[in-house]
């Protein structure tokens, strides 16, 4: 039997109450919170980690995929980070996927900050009030103790789902079939090596995609270390300055903090090992240093809550659209190896996926009122969320939900109705 003890009931003290409340300062967490409150909701943002983000600070990602056609807040970013000298150019000349991972620390919050969001750093979402059906307070534990924040709108943008699975909303997670799920990487940054010298093991720079990974993995077992992840990629950041993605846990659960820790743990030490297989050698690896893993390991999926309609991999085959579309999607079936028996790079797609819409629909949880959803967290399937899951789509479904959540409250709707929502859909943002 497990053993269990009961903690002494406690009044939470209510600090403040928005208009919005969003869960998770990451990408899709940022837009939503900007376009809450640049319509005029009072806002509140909350994120654990200490900077805004998420995956492309904390969790040094470096490269944002999907960003084509995308227009409101997503072509903003871009464009800030270009203007600030902050977006990596190509030898063309032409801007990369690749970011200043500082600069984009700073961008974010001056944009928070600018549009009057009530950012709370170092706070986790950890329980929810309901009122019956409707969702009323997120409670949150920090420095300053276990308090409790109230909204009329709900938007969790924590990429796990935490605060809707508090709420008491059901999710999938992993494959139908077996449950397993996408395996995590932990990024790094890396000096040491000069562009001009290791151009042909740079992703975007020399030529197919898979040509340069496979250097770089001939690369490292001839140091005698050959990397989880079968396709290692480098990004050059500056002439200087690299990314690097070449591991792969496989197993582990996003929402299981044992298993967060051990695959942490794991990876780092991998991450090491690899950069010392280069380092040995020689020439042009002989200096190359890591100066930084991340804080964070990049978890690619974890729940995907029950929405009100269900993105489906039939969606991407037909290339469906839909007159509430939150966000155009055009990135393909990418489905991390979750079998390393059976491989260690991307399974292979069973069809070519088709530009498809994510409608509102998704982003409105089904179980809860006056909850949206923002991210990897919607409501999808496994093969959809492999898709959607990227940062270029996640930051306008963030757009399209504080949106909704801000028109609904302006119109004098309290955010709990479907239909309310879905009638104040703008033209949404990603064209």
């Amino acid at each position: 039997m497990e053993k269990k003890i009961r903690e002494a009931a406690r009044n939470v003290p209510v600090i403040t109450a928005y208009d919005v409340l969003v869960c998770g300062g990451g990408p899709a967490g940022v837009a939503a919170a900007l376009a809450a409150a640049r319509a005029g909701s009072r806002t509140g943002l909350v994120e654990w980690h200490g900077c805004l983000g998420g995956i492309w600070t904390a969790g040094l990602l470096s490269c944002i995929i999907d960003t084509q056609g995308k227009e409101g807040i997503m072509a903003e970013i871009l464009a800030a980070l270009e203007a600030r000298g902050a977006r990596t150019m190509g030898r063309d000349g032409a801007p990369t996927r690749q970011y200043d991972i500082e600069a984009m620390k700073l961008l974010l919050e001056e944009l928070c900050v600018d549009a009057g969001v009530d950012v709370h750093l170092h706070t986790r979402v950890c329980a929810a009030v309901r009122d019956r059906q409707r969702l009323t307070h997120a409670i949150v534990e920090s420095k300053s103790g276990r308090e409790a924040l109230g909204a009329r709108v709900f938007i969790d943008c924590t990429g796990d789902g935490d605060l809707a699975a508090a709420a008491g909303c059901k999710f999938d997670l992993g494959q139908p079939e077996t449950g397993c799920m996408q395996p995590m990487s932990l990024m790094a940054l890396l000096v040491g090596i000069q562009a001009d010298q290791v151009h042909d093991f740079i992703r975007e720079e020399s030529g197919a995609w898979a040509a340069s990974k496979d250097r770089l993995r001939a690369e490292m077992e001839r140091g005698g270390t050959s990397p989880s992840y079968a396709k290692p990629t480098l990004f050059r950041l500056r002439d200087d300055l690299f990314a690097l993605m070449a591991n792969h846990e496989y197993g582990v659960s996003g929402i299981d903090a044992r298993d967060l820790t051990a695959a942490t743990l794991r990876a780092r030490r991998e991450v090491h090992d690899l950069v010392a297989a280069l380092r040995s050698l020689g020439p042009p690896w002989q200096d190359v240093r890591i100066v930084a893993t991340a804080e964070q390991i990049g978890v690619r999926e974890a729940r995907r809550i029950h929405g009100h309609y269900t993105v489906t991999a039939a969606d991407l085959e037909r290339g469906a659209r839909h007159a509430d579309a939150a966000c155009h999607v055009t990135f393909g079936v990418d489905v991390h190896a979750t079998d390393p028996g059976k491989g260690k790079g991307i399974e292979a797609r069973t069809f070519t996926a088709q530009p498809y819409d994510i409608p509102l629909r998704a982003l409105i949880a089904r179980d809860v009122d006056g909850l949206l959803l923002a991210g990897r967290c919607i409501s999808g399937d496994f093969i959809a969320h492999s898709s959607y899951r990227v940062t270029g789509n996640v930051v306008p479904m963030g757009q399209a939900a504080g949106q909704a959540a801000a028109a609904a409250i302006a119109q004098g709707s309290d955010g709990a109705s479907l239909a309310a929502l879905q009638a104040l859909t703008r033209t949404p943002a990603s064209g």
